[in-house]
C-alpha cells in the first residue's frame, strides 16, 4: 500500500505543493520542520530596502526571504540584477510581479545545484568588482555566498529578513511523528535544516515519549524514503545515516514528477 507524501516545508510554501500531490491522488501529510516568523527588529531590512536602488545586484536565499523583503517593496527598481538560487525563488518572484521579462534574474544553470556555490559559478563576478551588492536571509545562514562576493571585490551588505526556527516537540508533534513512523511514506525535504531539526526531534521523542513497543525513531526515519530537490541535502542526509534518497533538481514539477514514477 502506497503511504503518504509528506511535505516538510514551511507552511506557506507547503500548502500550494500540497494540493497538487493530492491531484495526483497521494494522501498528503503537512509536517512543517521550520517555523518562518517576522523579525524582532525591521528597522536594518528597512534601511536596506530603501536604498534598493543604489544596488547592482540583490541576491534573495530563499522564498521566504523574498515574501518577508517583498512585504515592503512596492515596485522593484529599474536596472537592478536579482539572484536567486532555485525555481522556488523564481516562482515567488513571480508572484510579487518580478519576472524575467522586466528584471535580469540569475540562478544556477543546473537545477540540481541550485545553491551558493553554483550561483557564484553563474554570476559574472569581475562585473562585480566594486559594485554594492545585497544579500537578503534569515536570521542565519551560510556565509558562502558573502564571502565569495567579497572576494570578487564585491561591496556586500548582508542583512536578515525572517527568523526561523525548528518547531518544539509538543505531545501533538510526538503524536505526529509515532504515526508516520508507523509506516513508509515518501518525504520531501527541500532544506538540510530541516532534516538535520527532525532528526534532533526524534532523539528528542524517544527520551521524552518513550515507546517500548516501536524501535528507535531516528533508525526509523533513516529507513524511509527521501525525495530532495538539491545534491547539498543529499550529501546531509546520507551523512546523517539516509540510504533512500530520490534527487530531483530544483522546482516544483522535478518533485512531482519524481512522485509519479512511485505511483
Amino acid at each position: 500500500m502506497t503511504g503518504a507524501v509528506v511535505i516538510t516545508r514551511p507552511l506557506a510554501q507547503a500548502r500550494p505543493l500540497a494540493a497538487r500531490v493530492a491531484a495526483l491522488g497521494r494522501e498528503v501529510e503537512l509536517l512543517p520542520l521550520l517555523e518562518i516568523a517576522p523579525l524582532r527588529d525591521t528597522a536594518p531590512l528597512l534601511a536596506a530596502l530603501a536604498r534598493l536602488a543604489d544596488y547592482s545586484m540583490v541576491a534573495f536565499v530563499s522564498p521566504n526571504a523574498i515574501d518577508a523583503a517583498f512585504a515592503h517593496i512596492r515596485q522593484w527598481p529599474a536596472g537592478v540584477k536579482l539572484a536567486v538560487l532555485g525555481e522556488g525563488s523564481r516562482a515567488a518572484l513571480a508572484a510579487h510581479g518580478v519576472t524575467p521579462d522586466t528584471v535580469d534574474i540569475v540562478s544556477p544553470a543546473d537545477s540540481a545545484h541550485s545553491d551558493s556555490e553554483h550561483l557564484l559559478q553563474t554570476l559574472d563576478l569581475a562585473a562585480l568588482a566594486g559594485r554594492p551588492v545585497l544579500i537578503i536571509r534569515g536570521e542565519s545562514g551560510r556565509e558562502l555566498m558573502a564571502d565569495g562576493l567579497r572576494a570578487a571585490g564585491a561591496v556586500v551588505d548582508v542583512v536578515p529578513a525572517y527568523r526561523r526556527s525548528v518547531p518544539p516537540l509538543t505531545p501533538a508533534l510526538a503524536a505526529t511523528l509515532r504515526r508516520l513512523l508507523a509506516r513508509q511514506n515518501d518525504w520531501i525535504v527541500t532544506s538540510s535544516e530541516a532534516l538535520r531539526g527532525l532528526c534532533d526531534l526524534l532523539a528528542k521523542l524517544d527520551i521524552e515519549h518513550p515507546d517500548p513497543l516501536q524501535q528507535n525513531s531516528v533508525v526509523l526515519m533513516q529507513q524511509q524514503h527521501l525525495i530532495v530537490p538539491h545534491t547539498r541535502i543529499a550529501e546531509t542526509a546520507n551523512n546523517l545515516g539516509f540510504s533512500r534518497l530520490t534527487l530531483t533538481g530544483s522546482g516544483d514539477e522535478r518533485l512531482l514528477a519524481a512522485l509519479q514514477s512511485r505511483l
